[in-house]
């Protein structure tokens, strides 16, 4: 399926904007996301990441957040919620899957993981849809999360915006508005593993030849 052009089916049934909770992982992904949203959706952003790293390094890009939507939200009424940090959540549902290579089964869960939890507060809260804005980046597998997406939609009865953020020069157009912003723009997803995965590329690449 084309979540691109499924995404632009969904604009043209909207009859005024509709709230949606959005996840998302950090300003710079967020950027070009809310860029297209703004016309459709009153928008919440909802910061719920347990796989990052560090509580020092969730507290940085919430932050990183919070101040990027301040600088544009002129008029724009976007919300930003804190999920909370919950990386012993994150440590069970991947747990055994430690080794497994960057972008397998271990980030599949993560998706689920992330999700979910928009998905239910998405419900209880009456929210229109809820999506999110990992598809704007190209090392997320798109497929994977709108298959995710669909199966919580049909489970907890709360539509969600299928989506592929990064066609249309999305990704291009998020590290543009990063410089624009000068946005913090981490060098691995979030994760221990990402991040020991992206320390070894660094090493590698500065060894002598």
């Amino acid at each position: 399926m084309n979540y691109d052009l499924r995404f632009e089916e969904i604009k043209t049934t909207l009859k005024g904007k509709k709230s949606l909770l959005l996840q998302s992982c950090c300003a710079p992904c967020s950027s070009a996301v809310l860029e297209r949203l703004e016309n459709y959706f009153t928008i919440t952003l909802f910061y719920y990441n347990p796989n990052i790293s560090s509580k020092e390094e969730y507290q940085k890009r919430y932050t990183e957040l919070v101040r990027f939507v301040k600088e544009i939200d002129k008029g724009r009424n976007i919300t930003v919620i804190d999920g909370g940090y919950e990386k012993e959540v994150f440590d069970t549902c991947v747990q055994g899957l430690e080794d497994i290579p960057e972008g397998g089964e271990r980030c599949f869960r993560c998706y689920q993981l992330r999700l979910l939890k928009t998905a239910l507060y998405a419900k209880e809260h009456h929210f229109d849809f809820f999506g999110t804005t990992l598809t704007v980046s190209p090392y997320k597998n798109s497929k994977k999360l709108n298959e995710i997406g669909k199966e919580l939609e049909e489970k907890y009865q709360v539509s969600y915006l299928y989506s592929d953020f990064k066609k249309r020069e999305g990704y291009k157009r998020s590290i543009f508005l990063s410089k624009q912003y000068q946005l913090y723009r981490q060098d691995y997803c979030g994760c221990i593993y990402s991040k020991k995965e992206q320390d070894k590329k660094r090493a590698n690449s500065s060894l002598p030849l």
